[in-house]
């Protein structure tokens, strides 16, 4: 091609469609006005010839108008040509054929002959010659069984990208004889394995993958890329539906193992001891249909690589942000200083969808919102939906108001690929682009894998009761593999007796597996066993700093670039940090906080924080994020920190919680060994992400043995703020705290908030490791009682519990009233006590508890012991009754004092609402609670 050529070339792709059509149109009345360039380009269409049966026919003698409307429509084909696409395995949407008429658009035939190819279809192959028959491939591509729509996406390199992969049909991995006689022995066992399960466990459920068989090879085909590739994790997330067949067949699940589940507990015998399948179970279990595996891949080409499939309760899609911080913590390097290098290369994620659950759920938009976010992108996800055009017993019409599943995703200019689930080798067509966009693009991409449901939804139910019409055809429809050996048989590919010879081995080892399963000698009832390290607790771990360290530390945090230039009140206020070395004086909430990363940064552990507002803190308290008070830019002291030997990742998330929170589990399981916090703006939001801390966060470990060290930093205390800014419901993580799965604390001091952080870096790679929930405060920030010295950092360690008012050591005997409470209640309490003691008082202690769970019993015990006078007991808080740890408490300090004395309540009554929305009313009760809790009983009363 030479130079005017190319020139011509690259001002065709700028004017194509509908800009071609309009400069057409309008190049008579335009002409005179016409820069050289376009002239040059109207020279090169109008001299553009074709052949037809011998004849050559210029452009110039075709109408203006007619070139226009033949390019509209080959751009109508593109961007509809869904809407009459043979994606459905049987009739359900009404296909709108009129669409693409000649008449419509004012055209012939003849019209057409006389039109280049080129100005309709430049990427078209060889065979193609005219523009009629530009116009009938384009058909071809665009409404068989393979739909796309990617007109919403906007960058114009990426749309021009996919529009060639389509037009020119590279999206086609050329398949041998063998490949296609592979895919459908890959199509036989997954339809006999289903077969096996419906007859021999009959009734039971088991959420068949049938109708949307073609799931195994599309993940067949991805894996097997993505590994020649070099991709070192893959991270598989989806819902129950066939998972079963998933986890045999993609990840190699024994069949032996996953009969047992059938019929009793999962039976460790039968799970290979070494090899490349690895399956986990927690003490407690769950359901065969949510579990997941991971298994070791080799390939001659790579290294060794690992997928993963997620583990995923009945939440459906809750699992797509577990699984995308899985992926991002995979491609993160937390060796170096500063932010964690990240190469999205080496991993990737695949998240199967239901076609309900993906615009039903919110959850699918928020996780959608983080892929192209800094701190959360992953280089691209490949999201299949496995469309069986069902949700439940729920029709279309009524599970959502689009027309595709998908359509939300066109929000997040995400393309989309619509499949029929009954061609095996268009399924891997959408597969093969899907995961090439994925390449080039580093962003999301959806296959809507359409299909149907053969059965019920789990087997046991009679889906002719609620949809009649859809059943009749489903009853009639033959299997995937069905169709596609007749196609096979009809090309030649294959001959009945190889048929019948592949199906034959697959039978007798199914039968084979269920034989030996019977024959293993079955388990009895299961014990639920929680690992001797959970069940006896955590360790005393000595967490103190050196004093001349934590000085060296500080003097580091306070060295910054010359020309970076911090706001002047910030500075003010970071250097005036030096003074508590300088001059003995106390340490605020948010200095502890840093002087507590930096050390832990110094022992090698990385850290991620994130939430709402995280690099300054949502109370303007942290500041680890600098910014240049002219230019702008940021600068993190700890990411130059000397004495750091690991990463330090910290971001403002985007305003979720539920998506954000997954992410962050899931980054803390794939990377036990880093430091992971996450940080609700307000405690209280906390609640929107309730379904990863009843199903994750809380049960993991006993259900699927999926560990973690999961901080959650939550905002708490009543100040006035109304019912959604007090309360981060510690009531709700209190009532599911059992067998030692968390750590539930609300301290009261810096040191004691640095002190447990570093006992949390310290256990995340220990068996004793667990999540632990802290209930920050807001208003106590900085407030003087919870500031601590140096010397508490530099010495001991986290206490469970802390007694408050130390002056009564050695007057144990003469103490009568003792109250007990948590975090900024004690804080308040203590203030006021000091405020009012005098000696001629009845003395009075005050424990405050640091660590609600697991309750500290024995060390109170042992301190109970001196207080031998107690005649009143009191728990103290400022929540309603039926709120904040009451309910909890109670029981266990009745427990605690042998219910000698009634264990009595101040604070709140009980309330629908966690909090007033009159601040006065809430300073009125407050002082009440405070009054009520310090007063002494008269003598002689």
């Amino acid at each position: 091609m030479n130079k005017k050529q190319s020139k011509q070339k690259k001002l065709w792709q700028q004017f194509h469609g509908p800009n071609l059509g309009y400069v057409l149109e309008k190049h008579e009345e335009l002409s005179k006005e016409l820069n050289e360039e376009t002239d040059t380009f109207y020279e090169w269409t109008s001299t553009a010839e074709q052949e037809n049966e011998g004849q050559k026919t210029e452009l110039s003698s075709i109408p203006f108008e007619k070139v226009a409307s033949a390019i509209k429509m080959a751009d109508a084909i593109r961007q509809n040509g869904h809407m009459v696409a043979n994606i459905y395995p049987f009739s359900v949407m009404k296909k709108e054929g009129h669409k693409f008429n000649l008449e419509r658009f004012q055209l012939t035939e003849e019209d057409l002959l006389k039109i280049p190819y080129q100005l309709l279809c430049p990427y078209a192959p060889p065979q193609v010659s005219t523009g009629k028959e530009a116009i009938e491939y384009l058909k071809d591509v665009y409404t068989d069984t393979l739909a796309f729509e990617f007109s919403h996406v906007h960058e114009e390199y990426e749309h021009e990208w996919l529009m060639e992969m389509v037009e020119s049909g590279a999206i086609y991995r050329p398949l041998t004889t063998e490949d296609r006689q592979a895919l459908l022995e890959r199509l036989t066992e997954v339809e006999e394995f289903e077969a096996f399960l419906h007859r021999t466990f009959v009734g039971q459920k088991r959420f068949s993958i049938e109708g949307l068989d073609t799931l195994i090879p599309i993940l067949d085909s991805v894996v097997e890329e993505a590994v020649q590739v070099g991709v070192k994790n893959i991270m598989v997330g989806m819902a129950h539906r066939g998972r079963l067949n998933v986890l045999a067949h993609v990840l190699g699940k024994p069949y032996e193992l996953i009969f047992s589940e059938f019929l009793h507990a999962p039976n460790k015998n039968l799970v290979p001891s070494e090899g490349s399948i690895g399956i986990n179970y927690g003490w407690s279990g769950d359901v065969k249909y949510h579990l997941g595996a991971n298994r070791k891949i080799s390939d001659r080409k790579t290294e060794q690589a690992k997928l993963t499939l997620a583990n995923n309760p009945s939440h459906l899609e809750f699992v797509n942000p577990v699984v995308e911080g899985f992926t991002r913590a995979s491609q993160d390097v937390r060796t170096n200083r500063g932010f964690p290098s990240h190469h999205s290369s080496e991993a990737f994620s695949i998240l199967i969808h239901g076609d309900a659950a993906f615009p039903g759920q919110g959850i699918v938009a928020e996780t959608l919102n983080l892929s192209r976010l800094q701190g959360y992108q992953t280089g691209g996800t490949i999201h299949i939906i496995a469309n069986n055009l069902i949700g439940f017993t729920t029709d279309t019409g009524d599970s959502r108001s689009t027309r595709y599943a998908s359509d939300l995703a066109k929000g997040f200019e995400i393309p989309i690929i619509h499949v029929n689930a009954d061609d095996p080798e268009a399924c891997l067509a959408a597969i093969h682009l899907a995961f090439q966009y994925r390449i080039r693009f580093e962003k999301d991409i959806i296959i809507d894998l359409v299909g149907y449901r053969r059965y019920g939804h789990n087997e046991m139910d009679e889906p002719m009761m609620t949809q009649p019409k859809m059943y009749s055809k489903i009853k009639e429809h033959p299997t995937v593999k069905t169709i596609y050996e007749n196609h096979l048989l009809k090309s030649g590919v294959i001959t009945n007796d190889e048929m019948k010879g592949m199906e034959t081995p697959i039978r007798e080892t199914l039968e084979s597996a269920y034989e030996k399963m019977k024959q293993v000698k079955q388990q009895g009832k299961r014990e639920i066993d929680v690992p001797k390290k959970i069940r006896e607790g955590l360790p005393t771990i000595e967490t103190k700093v050196e004093a001349k360290e934590l000085k060296e530390i500080n003097d580091a945090l306070l060295t910054w670039p010359e020309q970076f230039k911090v706001n002047k009140k910030l500075e003010r206020i970071l250097k005036r940090r030096s003074q508590s070395f300088e001059e003995r004086g106390k340490m605020d909430w948010g200095f502890a906080e840093t002087l507590a990363f930096a050390t832990i940064l110094r022992d090698g552990t990385p850290i991620r924080i994130t939430g709402q507002d995280s690099e300054r803190g949502t109370f303007a308290q942290r500041h680890l994020i600098l910014h240049d008070r002219e230019t702008g830019e940021k600068y993190s002291p700890l990411h130059r920190l000397p004495q750091a030997k690991a990463s330090f990742a910290i971001h403002n998330s985007p305003l979720s919680e539920a998506a954000v929170v997954g992410f962050e589990y899931g980054y803390n399981v794939f990377a036990p060994e880093t430091l992971v916090l996450w940080e609700a703006q307000y405690g209280d939001f906390a609640n929107s992400a309730q379904v990863l801390m009843d199903q994750f966060i809380s049960a993991g470990r006993a259900k699927w043995g999926q560990r973690s060290g999961l901080v959650m930093l939550l905002p708490h205390g009543y100040e006035g703020q109304g019912p959604e800014h007090s309360s981060a419901r510690l009531e709700r993580f209190l009532q599911l705290s059992a067998e030692n799965n968390w750590t539930i604390a609300n301290v009261s001091t810096a040191a004691q908030y640095f002190h447990i952080l570093r006992r949390q870096a310290a256990i995340l790679q220990r068996d004793e490791v667990r999540p632990l929930i802290i209930m920050t405060p807001k208003s106590m920030l900085r407030h003087s009682k919870t500031a601590s010295t140096i010397e508490e950092l530099s010495k001991g360690s986290f206490q469970s519990f802390i007694t408050m008012l130390p002056k009564q050591k050695g007057r144990e005997d003469q103490v009568k009233r003792m109250i007990f409470s948590t975090g900024k209640m004690s804080v308040e309490l203590l203030e006021k006590i000091e405020k009012l003691e005098k000696e001629e008082q009845e003395p009075l202690q005050h424990i405050s508890l640091e660590e609600l769970y697991p309750f500290p019993f024995e060390s109170l015990k042992e301190l109970l012991e001196k207080y031998t006078n107690v005649e009143e007991v009191f728990w103290v808080q400022e929540e309603p009754k039926n709120m904040g740890a009451w309910t909890y408490i109670e029981p266990k300090l009745r427990s605690l004092f042998q219910e000698r004395k009634p264990i009595q309540y101040i604070g709140r009554v009980s309330r629908s609402s966690p909090a007033e929305g009159d601040p006065n009313i809430h300073k009125k009760d407050q002082e009440r609670i405070i009054s009520e809790a310090i007063q002494f009983k008269e003598k002689g009363e």
